[in-house]
């Protein structure tokens, strides 16, 4: 008897976790819109792809654009969203030069 009520507390501990989680504040993120990239305007620009933002109310469409490259920076991170356990939910994680 001890050891079904103890396998029972268990089975309950275990899936509490997964139960009392909070709702997500906002709905999936949209997939990717197609962009045509347009000609760059120099040597020395990248393309940074738009995304989506979400605005507090709904996720927006930011369309893409040129990134000046400065000569101290070679590499670019694009922006992306990424799980933040702290948060327990998504968030953008900007494009920047490394």
């Amino acid at each position: 008897m001890k050891r079904a009520l103890s396998i029972g507390i268990l089975a309950l501990g275990l899936a509490g976790p997964a139960l009392a989680q909070p709702p997500m504040p906002y709905g999936p993120i949209p997939p990717p819109r197609y962009e045509a990239v347009p000609t760059p305007p120099g040597d020395r620009y990248i393309w940074e792809p738009g995304h989506w933002h979400w605005n507090g109310v709904q996720y927006v469409w930011i369309g893409g654009h040129y990134v000046f490259r400065e000569v101290r920076f070679h590499h670019w991170v694009v922006g992306r969203w990424v799980w933040s356990p702290q948060a327990e939910s998504w968030v953008w994680r900007p494009a920047h030069w490394e």
